[in-house]
């Protein structure tokens, strides 16, 4: 069974620093693409970035681009989303998700990944 299960959330200041972590079990990262995405109170899911473990190649939604950076740990099953600067229009519930797939170019709307962790909330304040 796959399972993926997030960390790392938390209350910052603007400018800040935050590192999210998503541990999977039940399956290895090898062909999976693993995508973060999040959803603010009464906004859409958005997607923020996904990383392609058969190459490594990484994604990103231009609202995190240069400040966010997606990384993976393949021995460890775990995908990391390094966010700097954070900004109050960063809050929502960051969500990790997993598709046996490449992120290619449909990643971002998120409806191809069909496993997903339980989120983590991040909350910047002004």
């Amino acid at each position: 069974e796959v399972q993926l299960v997030e960390s790392g959330g938390g209350l910052v200041q603007g400018g800040e620093s935050l590192r999210l972590s998503c541990a999977a079990s039940g399956f290895t990262f090898d062909d999976y693409a693993i995508g973060w995405f999040r959803q603010a109170p009464g906004k859409e899911r958005e997607g923020v970035s996904c990383i392609s473990s058969s190459d490594g190649s990484t994604y990103y939604a231009d609202s995190v681009k240069g400040r966010f950076t997606i990384s993976s740990d393949n021995a460890k099953n775990t995908v990391y989303l390094q966010m700097n600067s954070l900004k109050p229009e960063d809050t929502a519930v960051y969500y990790c998700a997993a598709e046996l797939m490449a992120c290619g170019t449909i990643w971002y709307e998120g409806d191809p990944f069909g496993s997903w962790g339980q989120g983590t909330q991040v909350t910047v304040s002004s």
